[in-house]
């Protein structure tokens, strides 16, 4: 997040790891209830489109972490939702049932994910879906996607899996990427949090893993943090 809202709990608070809801989740939310130190664009965001990202921060007990999109990239804020008001979930595998407005489905980032998810891919033995701009267009039916938009993606990994395994999904993602005329970006969600793809397949030492208790280099993101 560019910016973030002081949370509304104490500092010293004890922090909980809800798993109700996982990096990635958009939430609906039911009200909007201001920060004091919000961007004048959040309000209007949440009035077009009332959904919010779960970010990878702990909260206290009552409360997730949460991110706000504006309309422009640039536009991004990190808040604290009370989850009394979360209205409904979505969940990047949720989203994998929902179709793009006809309209919408010639853009880039869209054909890459119909093509992904054809029957043929091997993505079908893995629990995956779209995230980033995709994911909230998909959520909320708000125009989101670009011509320019990459397609963001999150695959599940809980357990470990081969080397050969990670260098054929890198090498399905290239080439749906190159077919589409677009970018895939993908993430996979393994017990040391979140790692990229790329940085795996390339056979790093060390990869970064992204949890809610900040990010590391590990050499094994199947250990966990």
């Amino acid at each position: 997040m560019r910016v973030c809202a002081v949370p509304p709990f104490a500092a010293d608070a004890p922090r909980v790891d809800d798993t109700r809801w996982r990096a990635h989740d958009l939430l609906r939310i039911a009200r909007h209830t201001p920060s004091g130190d919000e961007p004048d664009w959040v309000r209007g965001a949440l009035a077009r489109a009332p959904w919010v990202v779960v970010r990878r921060t702990c909260a206290a007990a009552g409360f997730v972490a949460v991110g706000v999109r504006g309309s422009v990239r640039s536009e991004r804020f990190g808040t604290w939702l009370n989850t009394e008001d979360i209205e409904s979930s979505a969940s990047p595998e949720d989203l994998l049932g929902v179709e793009p407005l006809r309209a919408r489905r010639a853009l880039p980032a869209f054909i890459a994910l119909a093509t992904l998810r054809t029957g043929a891919s091997p993505l079908r033995s893995y629990v995956w879906g779209p995230t980033g701009s995709a994911g909230f267009e998909l959520a909320t039916g708000v125009p989101t996607l670009t011509a320019s938009s990459d397609l963001d993606i999150l695959i599940r990994l809980p357990q470990r899996v081969s080397r050969a395994a990670i260098e054929s999904l890198a090498q399905t993602l290239a080439q749906a990427a190159s077919r589409a005329g677009t970018r895939i970006d993908a993430q996979l969600e393994t017990p040391a949090g979140g790692v990229a793809l790329a940085e795996l397949a390339a056979h790093k030492p060390r990869v970064l893993a992204r949890a809610s208790s900040g990010a590391q280099l590990v050499a094994d993101p199947w250990q966990p943090a």
